[in-house]
């Protein structure tokens, strides 16, 4: 998990390596032996241009807006998504238990989580009642 200080940008996608290749260092053939050497050097200093951009476009924003551009990135939602999934499930088991500890006629009627918690309090209630009979 990220501190609030701490960026996690999603740089653009890049080309595939044999198109950053070609259209990097201006050659329009496949590469030979010969130039097989400085060919990855190339498209890895590009990346690292833009990786430096990136970040330099990202200083002079304040905490909020770099918060915000963080939280806009796809990879973000679909974590978010999946995290409160996981939260809404849990909160359904915990009502689906607390429901199978309460009396009601008939046992299987469907209650709202509303009507569980209600009951929930009349039924401790009724407990601490007999408790103290």
């Amino acid at each position: 998990m990220l501190n609030s200080d701490q960026t996690n940008i999603d740089l653009p996608p890049t080309h595939s390596e044999s198109e950053s290749v070609f259209s990097d260092c201006g050659g329009g053939r496949a590469g030979g032996p010969e130039d097989a050497g400085g060919v990855g050097l190339c498209s890895q200093s590009r990346v690292a241009e833009a990786g430096e951009a990136v970040k330099k476009d990202l200083q002079h924003l304040s905490r909020e807006e770099r918060r915000r551009r963080r939280r806009a990135t796809a990879k973000y939602r679909t974590a978010h998504a999946t995290r409160e999934r996981i939260r809404v499930e849990a909160f359904n088991m915990a009502f689906a238990e607390l429901r199978k500890l309460l009396p009601t006629l008939p046992p299987d009627k469907k209650l709202s989580k509303i009507e569980i918690l209600r009951l929930a309090i009349c039924y401790i209630s009724y407990l601490n009642h007999v408790l103290d009979v």
